[in-house]
Protein backbone atom coordinates (compact mmCIF):
# COMPACT_ATOMS: atom_id res chain seq x y z
CA UNK A 1 0.00 0.00 0.00
CA UNK A 2 1.21 3.42 -0.63
CA UNK A 3 1.93 5.96 1.79
CA UNK A 4 -1.94 7.92 2.25
CA UNK A 5 -3.39 10.65 3.74
CA UNK A 6 -6.98 10.40 2.92
CA UNK A 7 -9.99 12.91 3.81
CA UNK A 8 -13.44 13.08 3.24
CA UNK A 9 -14.83 17.31 2.76
CA UNK A 10 -17.12 19.02 1.31
CA UNK A 11 -17.18 20.74 -2.06
CA UNK A 12 -19.71 22.25 -4.08
CA UNK A 13 -23.17 20.99 -2.13
CA UNK A 14 -21.36 17.04 -1.81
CA UNK A 15 -19.12 15.17 0.22
CA UNK A 16 -16.24 14.25 -1.64
CA UNK A 17 -13.48 11.47 -0.75
CA UNK A 18 -9.60 12.48 -1.51
CA UNK A 19 -5.79 12.42 -1.30
CA UNK A 20 -3.70 14.70 0.27
CA UNK A 21 -0.68 16.13 -1.18
CA UNK A 22 2.48 15.21 0.31
CA UNK A 23 2.51 18.45 2.41
CA UNK A 24 -1.00 18.33 2.95
CA UNK A 25 -1.87 21.64 1.18
CA UNK A 26 -4.01 20.10 -1.74
CA UNK A 27 -6.87 17.11 -2.01
CA UNK A 28 -7.27 15.09 -5.14
CA UNK A 29 -10.70 14.09 -5.44
CA UNK A 30 -10.91 9.69 -6.19
CA UNK A 31 -13.19 8.12 -8.24
CA UNK A 32 -15.19 6.11 -5.92
CA UNK A 33 -18.95 6.60 -6.81
CA UNK A 34 -22.02 7.26 -5.29
CA UNK A 35 -20.76 6.09 -1.78
CA UNK A 36 -17.90 8.11 -1.10
CA UNK A 37 -21.15 10.92 -0.93
CA UNK A 38 -22.66 8.95 1.56
CA UNK A 39 -20.26 7.10 3.87
CA UNK A 40 -17.00 8.45 3.12
CA UNK A 41 -13.41 7.38 3.19
CA UNK A 42 -15.58 3.97 4.35
CA UNK A 43 -15.59 3.33 0.65
CA UNK A 44 -12.46 3.81 0.20
CA UNK A 45 -11.47 1.19 3.07
CA UNK A 46 -14.31 -1.39 1.72
CA UNK A 47 -12.82 -1.40 -1.83
CA UNK A 48 -9.58 -1.69 -1.26
CA UNK A 49 -10.84 -4.71 1.57
CA UNK A 50 -12.23 -6.29 -1.44
CA UNK A 51 -9.06 -6.23 -3.48
CA UNK A 52 -10.11 -3.44 -5.64
CA UNK A 53 -7.68 -1.30 -7.38
CA UNK A 54 -6.29 2.52 -6.07
CA UNK A 55 -9.13 4.58 -7.18
CA UNK A 56 -8.12 7.10 -9.96
CA UNK A 57 -8.50 10.77 -10.21
CA UNK A 58 -11.84 12.41 -10.08
CA UNK A 59 -10.13 15.66 -10.94
CA UNK A 60 -7.95 18.34 -10.42
CA UNK A 61 -6.36 19.02 -7.25
CA UNK A 62 -7.91 21.59 -4.60
CA UNK A 63 -6.38 23.61 -2.11
CA UNK A 64 -7.40 22.49 1.03
CA UNK A 65 -8.18 26.00 2.43
CA UNK A 66 -10.75 25.84 -0.26
CA UNK A 67 -12.98 22.76 0.80
CA UNK A 68 -14.60 22.08 4.46
CA UNK A 69 -13.03 18.59 6.05
CA UNK A 70 -15.84 15.94 7.36
CA UNK A 71 -15.01 13.67 10.13
CA UNK A 72 -13.24 10.87 7.62
CA UNK A 73 -15.46 8.21 8.34
CA UNK A 74 -18.67 10.55 9.00
CA UNK A 75 -21.12 7.69 9.86
CA UNK A 76 -19.35 4.26 10.84
CA UNK A 77 -21.18 1.38 9.73
CA UNK A 78 -21.63 -0.13 13.75
CA UNK A 79 -20.79 1.49 17.94
CA UNK A 80 -16.82 2.78 17.75
CA UNK A 81 -15.17 0.57 19.77
CA UNK A 82 -13.38 2.20 22.59
CA UNK A 83 -10.63 1.62 25.52
CA UNK A 84 -10.85 2.87 28.85
CA UNK A 85 -8.32 3.38 31.27
CA UNK A 86 -5.27 1.95 29.01
CA UNK A 87 -2.55 4.44 30.14
CA UNK A 88 -1.15 3.69 33.69
CA UNK A 89 -0.99 7.65 34.51
CA UNK A 90 -4.68 7.96 33.52
CA UNK A 91 -6.00 4.48 35.56
CA UNK A 92 -4.36 6.69 38.13
CA UNK A 93 -5.77 9.45 37.88
CA UNK A 94 -9.36 8.03 37.13
CA UNK A 95 -9.48 5.99 40.85
CA UNK A 96 -8.57 9.06 42.28
CA UNK A 97 -11.16 11.53 40.77
CA UNK A 98 -14.38 9.62 42.57
CA UNK A 99 -16.08 8.74 38.73
CA UNK A 100 -14.65 5.50 38.39
CA UNK A 101 -18.03 3.05 38.49
CA UNK A 102 -15.92 -0.19 36.90
CA UNK A 103 -16.10 -3.26 38.95
CA UNK A 104 -12.59 -3.04 40.38
CA UNK A 105 -11.00 -3.50 43.79
CA UNK A 106 -9.67 0.07 44.98
CA UNK A 107 -6.34 -0.40 45.11
CA UNK A 108 -6.19 -2.12 41.10
CA UNK A 109 -5.84 0.97 39.46
CA UNK A 110 -4.89 -0.45 36.33
CA UNK A 111 -7.30 -2.69 35.13
CA UNK A 112 -5.99 -6.86 34.36
CA UNK A 113 -7.97 -7.29 31.12
CA UNK A 114 -8.43 -4.17 28.63
CA UNK A 115 -11.86 -2.55 29.64
CA UNK A 116 -13.98 -2.15 26.24
CA UNK A 117 -17.03 0.18 25.76
CA UNK A 118 -18.73 1.98 23.08
CA UNK A 119 -20.19 5.01 21.39
CA UNK A 120 -22.55 4.93 18.71
CA UNK A 121 -21.92 6.02 15.22
CA UNK A 122 -24.34 9.43 15.57
CA UNK A 123 -21.72 10.82 17.63
CA UNK A 124 -19.16 11.85 15.43
CA UNK A 125 -18.49 15.34 14.24
CA UNK A 126 -16.30 16.42 11.53
CA UNK A 127 -13.08 18.80 12.76
CA UNK A 128 -14.28 22.69 13.60
CA UNK A 129 -17.84 21.36 14.56
CA UNK A 130 -18.87 22.27 17.93
CA UNK A 131 -19.18 20.00 20.71
CA UNK A 132 -22.33 21.00 22.58
CA UNK A 133 -22.87 20.85 26.19
CA UNK A 134 -26.70 19.96 26.50
CA UNK A 135 -28.05 21.55 28.62
CA UNK A 136 -29.98 20.53 31.94
CA UNK A 137 -28.73 17.54 31.69
CA UNK A 138 -24.76 17.46 32.06
CA UNK A 139 -22.21 20.22 32.86
CA UNK A 140 -19.49 17.98 33.74
CA UNK A 141 -18.16 17.80 30.23
CA UNK A 142 -14.69 16.22 29.57
CA UNK A 143 -12.45 15.80 26.88
CA UNK A 144 -10.49 12.21 26.32
CA UNK A 145 -7.40 12.60 23.00
CA UNK A 146 -7.49 9.23 21.31
CA UNK A 147 -5.37 7.52 18.97
CA UNK A 148 -7.98 5.45 16.81
CA UNK A 149 -7.27 2.80 14.55
CA UNK A 150 -9.14 1.87 11.40
CA UNK A 151 -9.82 -1.76 10.84
CA UNK A 152 -8.73 -2.80 6.83
CA UNK A 153 -9.55 -6.19 6.33
CA UNK A 154 -11.88 -7.93 8.40
CA UNK A 155 -11.36 -11.35 10.52
CA UNK A 156 -12.36 -12.88 14.07
CA UNK A 157 -9.80 -14.50 15.92
CA UNK A 158 -7.31 -12.23 14.89
CA UNK A 159 -4.12 -13.31 17.02
CA UNK A 160 -1.62 -10.51 18.54
CA UNK A 161 1.42 -11.59 15.84
CA UNK A 162 -0.95 -11.07 13.15
CA UNK A 163 -2.71 -8.07 14.03
CA UNK A 164 -1.32 -5.47 12.11
CA UNK A 165 -2.26 -7.32 9.06
CA UNK A 166 -5.91 -6.01 9.68
CA UNK A 167 -5.10 -2.46 10.13
CA UNK A 168 -5.49 -0.16 7.57
CA UNK A 169 -4.39 3.41 9.42
CA UNK A 170 -5.28 5.88 12.36
CA UNK A 171 -7.00 9.16 12.93
CA UNK A 172 -7.44 11.07 15.95
CA UNK A 173 -10.41 10.81 18.26
CA UNK A 174 -12.13 12.77 20.85
CA UNK A 175 -13.72 10.34 23.07
CA UNK A 176 -15.72 13.29 24.66
CA UNK A 177 -17.75 12.46 28.17
CA UNK A 178 -20.31 13.50 30.03
CA UNK A 179 -18.35 12.33 33.67
CA UNK A 180 -21.78 12.72 35.96
CA UNK A 181 -23.80 10.20 33.61
CA UNK A 182 -20.97 7.89 33.38
CA UNK A 183 -20.76 7.64 37.07
CA UNK A 184 -24.64 7.53 37.21
CA UNK A 185 -25.41 4.43 34.67
CA UNK A 186 -21.86 2.93 35.85
CA UNK A 187 -22.37 1.33 32.06
CA UNK A 188 -20.94 4.21 29.61
CA UNK A 189 -22.75 4.14 26.44
CA UNK A 190 -25.31 7.35 27.66
CA UNK A 191 -22.18 9.26 29.13
CA UNK A 192 -20.05 8.46 25.96
CA UNK A 193 -22.80 8.74 23.48
CA UNK A 194 -24.51 12.45 22.82
CA UNK A 195 -24.77 14.40 20.29
CA UNK A 196 -21.50 15.63 18.76
CA UNK A 197 -19.55 13.43 21.34
CA UNK A 198 -17.18 11.84 18.86
CA UNK A 199 -14.98 14.40 16.96
CA UNK A 200 -12.84 12.66 13.95
CA UNK A 201 -10.19 13.51 11.77
CA UNK A 202 -8.74 15.51 10.26
CA UNK A 203 -8.18 12.55 7.77
CA UNK A 204 -7.10 8.88 8.03
CA UNK A 205 -3.27 7.91 7.59
CA UNK A 206 -2.03 4.47 6.61
CA UNK A 207 0.45 2.33 8.61
CA UNK A 208 2.94 3.30 6.10
CA UNK A 209 2.96 6.86 6.84
CA UNK A 210 3.02 5.87 10.78
CA UNK A 211 3.69 3.22 13.74
CA UNK A 212 0.47 3.59 16.06
CA UNK A 213 2.61 2.14 18.42
CA UNK A 214 5.33 4.91 18.63
CA UNK A 215 3.90 8.20 18.31
CA UNK A 216 2.76 11.36 20.75
CA UNK A 217 -0.74 12.10 21.49
CA UNK A 218 -1.57 15.73 22.85
CA UNK A 219 -4.24 18.39 24.07
CA UNK A 220 -4.67 21.43 24.15
CA UNK A 221 -7.57 23.18 26.07
CA UNK A 222 -7.95 26.87 24.43
CA UNK A 223 -3.85 27.25 25.15
CA UNK A 224 -3.08 24.58 27.94
CA UNK A 225 -1.74 21.69 26.91
CA UNK A 226 -3.55 19.23 29.35
CA UNK A 227 -2.29 15.93 28.20
CA UNK A 228 0.71 14.60 26.94
CA UNK A 229 2.32 11.45 26.40
CA UNK A 230 3.33 8.56 23.85
CA UNK A 231 1.26 5.07 22.72
CA UNK A 232 4.66 3.31 24.13
CA UNK A 233 2.85 3.85 27.42
CA UNK A 234 -0.80 2.23 26.73
CA UNK A 235 -0.87 -0.97 28.84
CA UNK A 236 -2.38 -2.97 26.61
CA UNK A 237 -0.95 -2.24 23.07
CA UNK A 238 -2.91 -1.91 19.77
CA UNK A 239 -2.59 -6.12 18.64
CA UNK A 240 -4.42 -6.91 22.05
CA UNK A 241 -7.03 -4.35 21.55
CA UNK A 242 -7.74 -6.27 18.32
CA UNK A 243 -7.34 -9.76 19.54
CA UNK A 244 -9.42 -9.08 22.59
CA UNK A 245 -12.54 -7.67 20.48
CA UNK A 246 -11.98 -10.10 17.47
CA UNK A 247 -11.78 -13.65 19.93
CA UNK A 248 -15.85 -13.51 19.92
CA UNK A 249 -16.80 -10.23 17.12
CA UNK A 250 -15.94 -10.43 13.92
CA UNK A 251 -13.98 -7.26 12.95
CA UNK A 252 -15.19 -5.72 9.82
CA UNK A 253 -13.68 -3.05 7.20
CA UNK A 254 -14.42 -0.03 8.87
CA UNK A 255 -14.28 -0.64 12.39
CA UNK A 256 -12.62 2.03 14.47
CA UNK A 257 -10.98 1.19 17.63
CA UNK A 258 -10.32 4.32 20.18
CA UNK A 259 -7.00 3.01 22.40
CA UNK A 260 -7.82 5.25 25.16
CA UNK A 261 -6.52 8.59 26.71
CA UNK A 262 -3.71 9.88 28.39
CA UNK A 263 -3.48 11.44 32.02
CA UNK A 264 -4.52 14.95 31.83
CA UNK A 265 -8.46 14.70 31.56
CA UNK A 266 -10.71 17.27 33.48
CA UNK A 267 -11.45 15.29 36.45
CA UNK A 268 -7.68 14.44 36.95
CA UNK A 269 -7.52 18.15 38.22
CA UNK A 270 -8.85 19.77 41.57
CA UNK A 271 -10.87 21.13 41.08
CA UNK A 272 -11.84 19.51 37.54
CA UNK A 273 -11.44 21.48 34.53
CA UNK A 274 -14.33 20.86 32.71
CA UNK A 275 -15.12 22.11 29.49
CA UNK A 276 -17.30 24.97 29.28
CA UNK A 277 -18.69 27.39 26.45
CA UNK A 278 -16.37 29.13 24.20
CA UNK A 279 -13.19 26.60 25.19
CA UNK A 280 -11.22 25.10 21.87
CA UNK A 281 -10.07 21.76 22.29
CA UNK A 282 -7.46 20.91 20.03
CA UNK A 283 -5.53 17.24 19.91
CA UNK A 284 -2.79 16.66 18.02
CA UNK A 285 -1.18 13.17 17.00
CA UNK A 286 1.98 13.18 15.22
CA UNK A 287 2.27 11.76 11.81
CA UNK A 288 -1.28 12.64 11.24
CA UNK A 289 -1.97 16.45 12.28
CA UNK A 290 -4.49 18.32 14.13
CA UNK A 291 -8.09 18.29 15.33
CA UNK A 292 -10.04 21.26 16.61
CA UNK A 293 -13.61 21.41 17.98
CA UNK A 294 -14.91 24.69 19.66
CA UNK A 295 -17.18 24.56 22.36
CA UNK A 296 -20.93 25.15 22.55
Amino acid sequence: METLKIAAYWWAGRRHVGQLSADSRNVVPLALGESAHTVGALALVDAMAAGAPFPKPAGPALPLSAVTLDAPIPAPRRNIFCVGINYRAHAQEFAASGYDSTPRAPQQAVPEYPVFFSKVPQCVIAPEAPIRIPQHLSSSIDYEAELAVIIGKGGTAITPSRAMEHVWGYTIFNDVTARDLQQRHRQWLIGKSLDTFGPMGPWLVCTNELDGAHTRVRCWVNDELRQDARTEDLVFDIPTLIATVSAGITLYPGDIIATGTPSGVGIGFDPPKFLRRGDRVRIEIDGIGSLVNPVQ
